[in-house]
């Protein structure tokens, strides 16, 4: 049996420059932290040669081509399983439309599992690399790729997404206090519901040379983010934000909507110096950034709205159980 977790992740700033059809003429930069929020992979080898799959359905398969979740099925066969397994999906929060990046945490940790199944430690490069060719090539999502980077490399991170598909990373270099300090600045409020990122991504995706003015805004706001947490300079993070949200509404029609606005605009009324909705916008997440003095504030102006109390996570995908008995096959 083996069990794999893998983080969620919010992104800071620079998204929607990690689409190719802007890196592949300006080159992307995207800084992300992984958070202590899951999803989890469970493989148990059967006794018979059937597929068993639990998630919000239950599957039961002869051949992996009949399998109807498409991460489960293109996981299998890229990493060479195709019979005899029992799979289970589990996660901390809502799988889908949460705007944390469940889909790729997903994908990379069925890879990291399927690998380790078959007795193989990979990379975190090639885990990412891996669940990208499978989402955006071999299934055609509109996404980019700075998910499955971050839930396979974990930490807080800047990634450089290359014209020739190289992706760059570096880790930003802050201290345990300095994390717990950035740690005790940001909130994150459910804004009560879910969304598709796939139509919104579609749209955005489409209109990407219409928005390069703001995509460079993006990026460059991007560019200083580490520098300014480097230096101690919390609060610059929390301007970079609110520019950041107000270029990313503009990048297409479904990112926010009265009722988003009115809950950002109630968060910057009550403290927030800035924040954003999580991943495509249109619902899941609402991430704030907020001054500690502020934080008793902020929470009484947001009572209306969940808060999900979480911590940076500094880890990636990795393997949190591995108990290999003699096989009877």
């Amino acid at each position: 049996m083996i069990i794999t977790q893998t983080p969620l992740r919010i992104s800071l700033a620079g998204g929607g420059t990690d689409l190719a059809a802007y890196y592949a003429e300006r080159e992307g930069f995207v800084v992300s932290t992984a958070i202590d929020k899951f999803v989890y992979v469970i493989v148990k080898e059967r006794f018979d040669d059937q597929i068993y799959l639990n998630y919000m359905k239950k599957e039961i398969r002869t051949h992996v081509a009949e399998i109807e979740h498409e991460l489960i099925r293109e996981a299998m066969r890229m990493t060479g399983v195709d019979r005899g397994v029992e799979v289970t999906l589990l996660s901390d929060i809502p799988s889908e439309g949460a705007g944390l990046g469940s889909s790729s945490s997903f994908t990379v940790g069925l890879l990291n599992a399927f690998h380790i199944y078959c007795g193989e430690q990979v990379t975190a490069e090639q885990l990412a690399r891996e669940a990208c060719q499978i989402e955006i090539e071999l299934l055609g999502k509109p996404i980019g790729k700075q998910d499955q980077y971050i839930a396979a490399y974990g930490g807080l991170r800047s990634f450089r997404f290359r014209r020739d598909e190289g992706v760059d990373v570096e880790r930003v270099a802050l201290g345990a206090k300095q994390l717990r300090d950035l740690d005790a600045r940001l909130h994150l409020f459910f804004t009560g519901r879910t969304r598709k990122a796939d139509v919104i991504l579609t749209e955005q995706k489409a209109r990407t040379g219409d928005r390069s003015a703001e995509l460079d805004g993006i990026k460059e706001l991007a560019s200083g983010v580490a520098p300014a947490l480097e230096r101690g300079d919390y609060d610059r993070l929390g301007e970079i934000l609110h520019r950041n949200w107000e270029l990313k509404r503009q990048l297409a029609s479904g990112i926010s909507d009265p009722s988003l606005d009115e809950m950002y605009e109630l968060a910057r009324a009550h403290g927030a110096l800035g924040g954003k909705i999580c991943g495509a916008g249109g619902g899941g997440f609402l991430l704030v950034y907020c001054p500690i003095e502020r934080s008793e504030r902020l929470e009484k102006g947001m009572r209306d709205y969940r808060a999900m109390p979480f911590r940076l996570e500094p880890d990636g995908s990795k393997v949190i159980f591995n108990y290999r008995r003699d096989t009877w096959k």
